[in-house]
């Protein structure tokens, strides 16, 4: 899919609907001349909603709705009659959306259900009618509440992908690759940096019946916590991916080195990333021969479950799933 699909963040006004206003009337009929007040109350304005949907991955369909507006409410008319509610317009997004506020950067809504239903910003109240404020000793009140007004904000959305794992590491470190064996997923795939301009997501299929959500990051390069390459775009979608899996070639020339790099620009974004379980993985294992390969495995970080693999040969995958899988159990374990 080309990259000019995958939005994950923009910048929208929202207007809430006004709420109508309550109405003054008096009851006029032939039999009932002096009939007291019956003025009916103004409809509420419509509400912004943030709706959740497993079907969406893209917020590319506000990318060019700068300005939403819900609809006032009615007023209330004679007869004790309450005007409609204004409609409301939902919006709906991907799970793993955040809605902030752009001149604080506070979190006013977060989606990560399928259904569900946040309301951004309320439509105003209705104002009630003359009805409401007859006394005994003021029987025909001449006044009515008006309709309060509608919120009108500016609003970020963006986008955060939900995965259990996702994958970190350098440009060419084959995540592409290892996403299109492993699940349905067809990222585009080539001998060049950058190949992945967009996250991609897939579902991995394991043992009886069950599976997991694997994402490929964007290749992060050194300094991409300060906003060198497409790192700082898209390190804000690792923030949710319940465990990372680091990816690094067998013929990288310092692994450790690779590992610690790659570690230290996630670190540098946000620590609370050194918090998530760790795998790491050294994939095109065969790109190297058996004694190369055994050099290596005595300069691999220490305390990280390591898998070998080779995503071309299909080598090393069910004992990687194996190991994913038993993190995941371990990382999803209530407290």
């Amino acid at each position: 899919m080309a990259s000019s699909n995958f939005i994950d963040y923009v910048k929208i006004n929202c207007r809430s609907g006004a709420g109508g206003a309550g109405s003054v009337h008096f009851r006029r009929e032939k039999h009932t001349p002096k009939g007291g007040p019956d003025g009916g109350d103004g409809g509420r304005g419509g509400h912004i909603i943030l709706r959740g949907s497993s079907q969406m991955w893209t917020l590319l369909h506000l990318k060019y709705r700068k300005h939403i507006k819900a609809e006032a409410g009615v007023a209330g008319e004679g007869g004790r009659r309450s005007g409609a509610q204004g409609t409301d317009v939902i919006l709906e997004v991907p799970l793993g959306t955040i809605a902030r506020n752009p001149d604080t950067g506070n979190v006013l809504a977060e989606i990560t259900e399928d259904g569900q239903d946040i309301i951004l910003f309320p439509g105003g109240r209705g104002g009630l009618g003359n009805d409401h404020f007859k006394t005994p000793t003021q029987q025909a009140p001449d006044y009515a509440q008006p309709g309060e007004p509608g919120c009108e904000e500016w609003v970020v959305l963006e986008l955060k992908l939900l995965a259990d794992v996702g994958l970190v590491g350098f440009p060419n470190a084959g995540k592409s690759t290892l996403l299109s064996v492993v699940s349905a997923a067809r990222p585009e795939i080539a001998d060049y940096a950058f190949t992945t301009l967009v996250p991609n997501l897939g579902v991995v299929a394991y043992r009886d019946y069950k599976s997991f959500v694997m994402a490929d990051i964007p290749g992060i390069i050194e300094g991409a916590s300060q906003g060198k390459g497409l790192g700082l775009r898209f390190l804000r979608h690792i923030e949710r991916n319940s465990i990372l899996l680091f990816l690094i070639p067998a013929n990288s020339e310092d692994i450790r080195h690779e590992y610690n790099t790659l570690l230290n620009e996630l670190r540098e974004y946000n620590p609370e990333l050194m918090d998530k379980t760790r795998l790491l993985a050294i994939s095109k294992i065969d790109l190297v021969d058996q004694e190369a390969l055994s050099r290596l495995k005595e300069n691999l970080p220490k305390n990280v479950p390591v898998a070998f693999i080779s995503s071309v040969n299909q080598q090393g995958l069910d004992e990687l799933k194996d190991i994913i899988w038993q993190s995941l159990t371990i990382a999803n374990e209530p407290e």
